[in-house]
């Protein structure tokens, strides 16, 4: 009884490895889901038939979305060092050097910042993001084309979609310590 009030200490190394095995595994297993929900949003007038299978932009945006949380959720020394880590695994997935994928993360953060601007909500940014990745803008009805913003209400119920891609760390640090 005494052990589940006893949380489970982590490495760094440790930390990094779950939450690149945890991203990816959700990544995997939702997208398939996402693109459904995209390809048969009502706030599109044909469906932009996003493949299962083309869940790159997907995987990046997520991967981004959750390091600026993990940024805002460590301290800067330790965060720095769990990024760096994070990155190393990354990279060795994707088949790139550390730099190329610290090149990468960083073009996305700015082309999120970018596209979300002047709201600085990483999951509005999140929606936002997929929608011009996916090329979205063809499908909406004309209103929305021309003005080249994504339907407000495809937004929410894209925004309630990317909320379950974000790590919770409040639940991670109540079941483990670093």
């Amino acid at each position: 009884m005494i052990r589940s009030f006893l949380k489970r200490k982590l490495t760094d190394n440790q930390l990094a490895n779950i939450f690149v095995n945890g991203l990816l595994d959700v990544i995997e297993n939702g997208f398939k889901d996402v693109a459904l929900l995209i390809n048969e949003d009502p706030a599109f007038e044909s469906s932009p038939n996003i493949s299962p299978e083309s869940h790159t932009e997907f995987t990046l945006i997520v991967i981004v979305g959750n390091i600026v949380t993990l940024e805002s959720s460590f301290d800067s020394d330790q965060a720095f060092r769990v990024e760096q880590l994070i990155y190393q695994k990354f990279a060795t997935i994707f088949s790139m050097s550390e730099t190329q994928f610290s090149n990468l993360i960083k073009d996305y953060k700015n082309f999120i910042s970018r596209v979300n601007h002047p709201s600085k909500n990483m999951l509005y940014g999140m929606s936002k993001a997929i929608f011009h990745k996916y090329n979205l803008n063809d499908f909406q009805e004309e209103y929305f084309k021309r003005m080249q913003a994504p339907n407000p209400l495809f937004l929410k119920r894209m925004d309630d979609v990317m909320s379950n891609f974000i790590w919770d760390w409040d639940v991670f640090f109540k079941k483990y310590k670093l």
